[in-house]
């Protein structure tokens, strides 16, 4: 997450803006900043905030849901970005957002059991 939120910032940052749909009402170049800070920031505080994963991990989750109409947009208007030149490459990679979300769940320990009575000693 760090590493592709500063790519946001740098050498990936016009690739993000072809993916900013055309009906988001904020500059597309504002948009990619702040979503790279954002992942930066996610990404960051999983790492660093062991004790609050369930958190963090469902803040991941709710971004990748956040950001999933830029790529839906990306499919719908053709929009090509990252080497997804076909109609074809860009659908299946919506396909691979849902897992980006069951990651962070399962990462952030969201879809684990909780243990009601740990043992003792």
């Amino acid at each position: 997450m760090v590493g592709a939120g500063v790519t946001h910032l740098t050498v990936a940052r016009e690739e993000f803006q072809a993916q900013v749909p055309e009906w988001f009402p904020v500059d597309d170049d504002v948009t990619v900043l702040a979503s790279g800070v954002v992942e930066i920031g996610l990404g960051a505080a999983f790492v660093a905030l062991k004790g609050h994963r369930r958190t963090v991990g469902a803040l991941l989750a709710a971004f990748f849901v956040a950001i999933f109409p830029g790529n839906v947009a990306q499919y719908v208007e053709g929009t090509d970005a990252f080497g997804l030149t076909t109609d074809r490459a860009r659908l299946v990679r919506l396909f691979f957002q849902p897992v980006l979300v069951l990651w962070a769940l399962w990462a952030g320990g969201v879809l684990r059991r909780r243990d009601p009575d740990p043992p003792e000693g």
